[in-house]
């Protein structure tokens, strides 16, 4: 229990709680990480010889640190000289993006710029640092090293089992362009830890949160950075438990494919995210990289100008997520197209047959196309057959006119007052009756651009839109028996039964109906960056989609996916344990089978560094009930704060959760405190709670706060796979969890 709830009889547990937090001591679970840099009161001071070696380190650091600083500022003043002319052609253009996102690196790169040193085992001396700086001279090793280059792999990386030609690791760390503190890692043995920086790391989980994510290029673990680095050919799903950086591991693993794929770079990044808040969370983490060529989207905004207008039963969601819709669709649209059969066309006053045969060739060879991309290829043979039937009837009729028939000589003037424009001299028809190359194709151009011919091209195969396609489908029995005949009966009822506005399990039907429909016109570019334009168009291909919280996507939301990405260049992260989507996998296998098969590639994040081991001690037991038969991650610090329990009636909630949350807040002032609880207690919550976020489990995830309050968790395992979302909430904090437990 928090010091307020003790009675006067355990008035000393207030000193105790005092000491745990102003005391405790970061440490490894298996109790090798060294000395924490909090040290107990009792420990001895830093003798003076360690004291003058540590200034002199910080100074080093603070002269290399404005020496980068200059550099930097040097290279931001010159690029937006550059930046200040205007662009005269396509390759000045193109130049000046390049030119404006190298300024806007440099410029986001100011906090952090320096943040690491490798101090070589044959003497040689690198920084690393958040971007990469070349020196005043050119043909001279880099002033300092972007995180993301092969030769900075070694700060993440090198351990004393294997240095990887290196002797020491340093970790700087700064607060604006100050210098405030270095710890030196000896690479020869003398420290044992399987933390990378581990003094580094633990102060920066013990630092306050702020609400929003920040990067951590400067304390990214092994496992971490194999993933973030690992090769980009394939799907890759990464398994990991809460606290473990399965979000920092994607963003930074962004960052690294844009650095190192130049291609990826010119076709954006899709970054998926669960939930809108969760993206403003990471808003800023790609940006303070310097990465422009990035669009942030949930499943449920990747269509422009489509929004969810309402919330939707588990049962329904669970029912239009599976795969079986994507065959379903794809039969819908075959049926939309039109069979061959004779065609009667009119041109300049005469009517033309085109055989059932020809027009069946021709639909054949547009097989395999979206609707409107086939139409309209259907539409310029279409063009070419009627140029040639007139061309073949011309001939036909100059043959009859030699032979002596009158009056097919006024047919045929008349057919060439319509068809040909006379443009000086006697060429062609002109000479003797007979089109020449050139007037056959201006007759060509006539016919496409002929009113009369496109409104016949729209009759017979006509424009379609995917909303009015989709609310058919799904509205009509008859139709959802013919083309999804996997559904049940009832399924089908429930299906054809729902309101007319747009759930969320809508928008992957929508996106594979528009998909197979294709543009009816593709729309212009918009934007300077890349990703303006990708942003914009539906159709538009990336060069690599990272998903979070990968277990929550049915088999339709894969697809949408698949779509924007068809390389299959995917990197998927999150929890099977903590889903909570409407779906029944329990698996990884089970979740991505419909959309990649086996070929796929696991890799898991095994160590939890946010939430404490005090509280991952509290989830074993949960993930049995889950019915999960994966271990919790392993946690490897403690904040020292053991979880309270405060038990309490439904009508002592109210005012119970008001006064806890103002206890918290003052004991983590500075930082942030969240509120979770089931989905029926939100709404009352709200109204005493307004000045923190008070969310349910699903809301939450991928979120944290310093201090999390779990407001009836019972209430939360008995929701829709609750134990699932009990998990969730109960990893949520880096400091301290309490719970409201309700009689």
């Amino acid at each position: 229990m928090p010091p307020e709830y003790l009675t006067p009889d355990r008035a000393e547990g207030r000193h105790q709680y005092k000491d745990l937090r102003m005391g405790r001591e970061s440490a490894l679970h298996n109790g090798t990480g060294g000395a924490s840099r909090i040290k107990p009161s009792s420990a001895a001071p830093a003798s003076s010889a360690e004291d003058v070696a540590r200034r002199s380190a910080v100074a080093e650091e603070q002269e290399f640190l404005d020496l980068a600083t200059a550099r930097r500022d040097r290279l931001v003043d010159h690029l937006q000289a550059e930046l200040s002319s205007h662009a005269l052609d396509a390759l000045e253009r193109a130049r000046l993006r390049m030119l404006r996102q190298q300024y806007e690196e440099l410029r986001r790169a100011q906090e952090g710029l320096v943040f690491g040193r490798l101090d070589g085992l044959d003497g040689t001396v690198r920084h690393v640092g958040r971007v990469g700086l070349r020196s005043d001279d050119e043909d001279s090793e880099p002033l300092l090293l972007d995180w993301r280059a092969p030769a900075a792999r070694p700060f993440y990386t090198a351990t004393a089992v294997d240095p990887q030609g290196q002797a020491r690791r340093r970790h700087i760390r700064t607060t604006g362009s100050a210098v405030v503190g270095v710890d030196d890692e000896p690479l020869d043995g003398a420290m044992t830890t399987e933390l990378v920086g581990e003094g580094a790391l633990l102060a920066a989980l013990d630092q306050r949160r702020t609400g929003r994510m920040s990067t951590a290029i400067s304390t990214l673990q092994r496992e971490q950075d194999d993933i973030i680095r690992a090769e980009a050919t394939g799907p890759l799903i990464v398994q990991g438990g809460p606290g473990t950086g399965k979000t920092v591991v994607a963003l930074h693993r962004v960052a690294y494919l844009l650095f190192a794929h130049a291609k990826m770079a010119d076709q954006a990044i899709l970054v998926l995210g669960p939930s809108p808040r969760f993206l403003q969370y990471i808003a800023q983490v790609l940006p303070a990289l310097g990465e422009t060529a990035v669009v942030s989207a949930t499943c449920d905004t990747l269509l422009p100008e489509i929004r969810v207008g309402r919330d939707e039963s588990r049962l329904l969601a669970e029912i239009k997520g599976r795969a079986l819709w994507q065959p379903a669709l794809e039969s819908y649209v075959t049926s939309l197209l039109p069979r061959p059969r004779e065609l009667k066309l009119r041109w300049a006053g005469e009517f033309y047959v085109i055989a059932a045969a020809t027009v069946a060739h021709a639909l054949a060879s547009v097989q395999g196309r979206p609707y409107h991309r086939a139409r309209q290829a259907f539409a310029e043979q279409l063009h070419h057959i009627l140029a040639e039937a007139v061309v073949e009837q011309r001939e036909v009729l100059m043959n009859e006119m030699e032979e002596g028939f009158e009056d097919i000589l006024a047919r045929v003037d008349r057919s060439m007052q319509h068809d040909h424009q006379l443009r000086g001299g006697a060429t062609g028809s002109d000479v003797d009756g007979l089109l020449s190359e050139e007037e056959i194709e201006e007759l060509r151009c006539r016919i496409a651009e002929n009113a009369t011919i496109a409104r016949f091209v729209e009759a017979w195969w006509p424009t379609v839109d995917a909303e009015t396609l989709l609310r058919d489908l799904l509205s009509d029995r008859t139709l959802l028996a013919r083309f999804a005949p996997r559904l049940s009966t009832e399924e089908i009822t429930a299906v054809s039964a729902e309101p007319a506005l747009w759930a969320s399990s809508d928008i992957p039907l929508l996106d594979a109906l528009a998909d197979l429909l294709g543009e009816v016109e593709a729309p212009p570019p918009q934007g300077e960056f890349v990703a303006d334009h990708a942003r914009r168009q539906r159709g538009w291909v990336y060069g690599h989609v990272a998903v979070d919280e990968a277990q929550e996507l049915s088999e339709m939301q894969w697809q949408m996916v698949l779509r924007r990405c068809p390389s299959r260049s995917v990197t998927a992260v999150g929890d099977i344990d903590q889903a909570e989507a409407a779906h029944r996998h329990t698996s990884w296998a089970q979740a991505v089978q419909a959309a990649f098969g086996e070929r796929w590639t696991a890799a898991e994040l095994t160590i939890c560094y946010r939430t404490p081991r005090e509280v991952m001690e509290l989830t074993e037991p949960v993930l049995r009930q889950a019915g999960s038969h994966n271990a919790p991650p392993r946690a490897v610090r403690s904040s020292g704060i053991a979880p309270w329990v405060l038990t309490i009636t439904p009508a002592e909630l109210a005012d119970t959760a008001a006064r806890a949350v103002r206890q918290l807040r003052e004991r983590w002032h500075g930082g942030t405190v969240g509120v979770i609880a089931p989905a029926n207690r939100i709404a009352e919550l709200l109204a005493v709670l307004s000045d923190v976020p008070v969310l349910t489990a699903a809301q939450s995830k991928g979120l944290e706060w310093d201090a999390a309050l779990l407001i009836d968790p019972q209430g939360i395992a008995a929701e829709p796979r609750g134990w699932n979302g009990l998990y969730v909430a109960l990893t949520r904090c880096t400091q301290e969890l309490g719970q409201l437990v309700l009689t």
